[in-house]
């Protein structure tokens, strides 16, 4: 996976040799928590293999979902330049292999690699743009549009570069990301198709018009 992220590239042989060096892999189960909202942010973590979904729980005991993360993402760039508590939990919603960088690694990456600033600030700016649409689908988009949103939202080259046009998510998974049930996605997930935006297979997703996804609005 390493050698495949954009920011890897871009290394030295150096610096690659001791981020391969201390970079270390964990497995977590579907339905686990990666990391939950309070804890102190240690790592930077990329996801070699799963799916993802960041949350939080407001005092009303909503769950209000974020983001999905797939193969090739990472997460938490922003939380590990602050000194402070994860704002949010992340809850793995399928076994996955995820990759951990340590703090003082990341924090020497940005002192040593201008590669690798230009990566965050750039991922940075996805991700704030990602957010600022979320809160957009989120107040005034209905059940289908938010879930056309959401699967588009996967396909970022910069905050999901390893996923590809064929999707292996079920409708579960869509619920989850997009805060819907289960069935409500499959019923926006039959609009999407006869739309001719994608294709549902048992299990995976096929897009056909990632575009159209992105501007959908029902």
């Amino acid at each position: 996976m390493l050698g495949k992220t954009i920011w890897a590239q871009a290394l030295t042989t150096e610096q690659l040799a001791r981020v391969e060096a201390e970079v270390f892999i964990r497995k977590i189960s579907a339905g686990a928590f990666v990391c939950r909202k309070g804890d102190a942010v240690t790592h930077w973590i990329g996801v070699h293999e799963g799916l993802l979904k960041m949350s939080s729980v407001s005092p009303e005991g909503k769950t209000v979902s974020f983001a999905g993360m797939a193969s090739g993402g990472w997460l938490g760039e922003g939380s590990l330049l602050k000194d402070e508590p994860r704002k949010y939990d992340v809850i793995a919603l399928r076994d996955s292999e995820l990759l951990y960088m340590p703090k003082p690694t990341y924090l020497w990456l940005l002192d040593t690699s201008i590669p690798f600033n230009r990566f965050l600030v750039t991922q940075l700016n996805e991700r704030l743009a990602l957010f600022i649409s979320l809160v957009e689908y989120d107040r005034m988009l209905e059940p289908d549009a938010r879930v056309a949103r959401c699967l588009a939202a996967l396909f970022n080259p910069y905050l999901n570069p390893g996923i590809g046009l064929n999707l292996q998510i079920s409708q579960e998974e869509i619920g989850n990301l997009s805060g819907t049930s289960r069935q409500r996605a499959n019923q926006a997930l039959q609009v999407l198709e006869k739309a001719g935006l994608l294709k549902v297979d048992y299990g995976s997703i096929k897009i056909l018009d990632l575009d159209g996804l992105r501007s959908f609005h029902g």
